[in-house]
């Protein structure tokens, strides 16, 4: 039974994965479309699934409790400061505020770091690393390839400030979410 689960735990890393790439796909091109809907869909069901297949139910609502408040402070930092202009598919009555589907995609994030990610969980460096490099990379695919952001600042600056916030916030996440009781002992 244990080399059972043992095979069968890269695939469930390796699905968790790609859902969540479904996800910030259906977000970023539903927003660039100018359709609100299909990213808070995909994260919903993509969450749902997490939390009822994914055997860590407690921890990762305990993680999204973290992430998306984190998330949304960070992402309506950018907007309020008007340095990115996020693409308003559905009115939204905090126009200084990241939108739902910004939501929608840090909801998704947030049920992978106790599945696909949770390998982080020991490594802040390499969380860092990951942040300054893929924080300002997911940026430049949502503006370029589905056109749901755009950088208000000359584009250096606004890679360096996301850069350094996604350094930061990213080993401060997963630092949090290794401190909450029962998921540094689960997150393999």
């Amino acid at each position: 039974m244990r080399a059972q689960a043992t095979a069968e735990a890269p695939l469930a890393r390796l699905l968790n994965a790609v859902g969540y790439q479904l996800v910030w796909i259906a977000a970023a091109s539903g927003a660039g479309a100018q359709k609100g809907w299909p990213g808070p869909v995909a994260a919903l069901l993509f969450a749902l699934a997490t939390v009822a297949f994914g055997g860590r139910a407690r921890a990762d609502l305990r993680t999204l409790a973290i992430a998306l408040p984190l998330g949304f402070t960070l992402d309506s930092l950018f907007a309020a400061s008007g340095w990115l202009v996020y693409a308003q598919p559905m009115p939204w009555p905090m126009a200084w505020a990241a939108p739902l589907w910004i939501w929608a995609l840090w909801t998704a994030f947030a049920m992978t770091l106790n599945h696909s990610l949770s390998f982080l969980g020991e490594r802040l460096g390499l969380c860092a690393l990951l942040g300054v490099v893929g924080g300002p990379l997911a940026y430049l695919t949502a503006a370029g390839a589905f056109e749901a952001v755009d950088f208000a600042r000359p584009l250096p600056q606004v890679l360096a400030a996301l850069a350094l916030a996604w350094g930061l916030v990213l080993p401060l996440l997963v630092g949090l979410n290794r401190r909450r009781p029962g998921i540094a002992s689960r997150a393999g």
